[in-house]
């Protein structure tokens, strides 16, 4: 074995041990079945959108107390109650607690004061493995012309990822936001880290052994969250690969969220037939499923097609976007690798509202209200 593979190794071997010695003591455990099918029960139809104002670029922008924006989030939460949303999908940051807690942790609260007044229940997203590795506090960059998603920051980012020294400091994140709000009855769950197996996506370079400190660290933030006894549920979304259907067909990273989670969450930007496949696979543990991002138009996955089909297996809809703004998500993934600066696409990727509150289609808002409105269909079977 070569002198930096083995080195690599030791710190591995080492951050083990370093996650081990600092598990809690007496983590509360995974919900049961039933518990889990109890809360499920209690909630109205779940549809929603991963939601961020228009005029912030990500996570650190959305949250920040220099561009916090009351006023914009009321009023497109607004738009989102009036088609019939009740809840949305939101990130949170680890920076953002490590640089002002006590202001992070208000924010968090003006948040859920408006979502509740929209009658709207978020779930918070604490960690994320997509797009930029190196997240930096202050003022953000500017969106990149014709890009998708230009700006979004992964949490923790690659140099904190590898820094085992530093995971006390995750840790008081993990426990400081979820502690806060335990027992608050306006959020509706925790997303503890979307998709943690993705390698980041975009023109960034590829980081080395992440899914080796991941796997490692996946199970600790379960644990972290779980020791402050939430009324709300946990989850982490799979969200690529084929079979879903038994744990010996899935990565490591994989099975600690199907095993760790108290309601099966996942991810589909796919065509129904898939989406319905795996429907069917997740199934097969026996919990409520939410899918927490699909909608990608000129991937296949519509309102058209995919909302009905989660509407009628009792699946809990979130869709990618709400508003298009400065991430822009109306533009497709391969836009990083050719900007649509001369025209538009042809047809927007995500995203349901223009600027200006006029809905992109219509008739997608006309069905995602049709279907709110209507009597929500028993645990699918079919």
């Amino acid at each position: 074995m070569n002198k930096p593979r083995l080195t690599a190794l030791v710190a591995l071997l080492q951050l083990a041990a370093l996650l081990t010695l600092s598990s809690p003591a007496s983590a509360a455990e995974r919900w049961t079945e039933q518990q889990a099918h109890e809360w499920y029960n209690r909630q109205p139809w779940l549809v929603g959108a991963n939601y961020i104002p228009a005029n912030a670029i990500n996570q650190l922008e959305m949250w920040q107390a220099d561009t916090f924006d009351a006023a914009t989030i009321d009023k497109e939460l607004g738009w989102a109650q009036s088609i019939g949303m009740n809840t949305m999908r939101v990130y949170l940051h680890n920076l953002l607690w490590e640089q002002d807690a006590k202001g992070f942790k208000q924010r968090i609260d003006a948040f859920l004061a408006i979502a509740a007044r929209h009658n709207i229940k978020p779930i918070f997203v604490l960690f994320d493995s997509c797009w930029d590795p190196e997240p930096k506090l202050g003022p953000q960059r500017p969106p990149i012309p014709g890009v998708h998603n230009p700006g979004w920051v992964q949490a923790p980012g690659r140099a904190r990822l590898e820094d085992a020294s530093g995971y006390p400091k995750l840790r008081e994140y993990v426990q400081g936001v979820v502690g806060a709000f335990a027992k608050d009855p306006r959020i509706l769950a925790w997303d503890v880290w979307n998709e943690p197996d993705n390698d980041g996506g975009g023109n960034y370079k590829k980081h080395v052994d992440k899914q080796k400190y991941v796997e490692m660290l996946l199970g600790q933030v379960f644990d972290w969250a779980r020791s402050q006894q939430p009324t709300q549920p946990l989850t982490s979304g799979v969200w690529h690969h084929d079979d879903w259907s038994s744990l010996d067909k899935l990565n490591p990273i994989e099975k600690i969220q199907i095993t760790q989670s108290d309601v099966i969450s996942f991810h589909d930007y796919s065509w129904p037939e898939t989406f319905e496949r795996r429907v069917k696979q997740l199934q097969a543990y026996g919990r409520p499923l939410l899918c927490t991002e699909y909608m990608a138009r000129g991937n296949g996955s519509t309102f058209d097609n995919s909302l009905p089909l989660g509407k009628r297996y009792n699946v809990a809809m979130v869709n990618w976007g709400l508003v298009d703004g400065k991430t822009q998500t109306r533009m497709p993934w391969d836009s990083w690798k050719k900007p649509y600066t001369l025209e538009e696409p042809t047809i927007w990727f995500h995203d349901v509202f223009r600027a200006d509150g006029t809905p992109y289609r219509a008739a997608e808002t006309e069905l995602i209200k049709r279907l709110t409105s209507s009597p929500r269909e028993a645990a699918g079977t079919r």
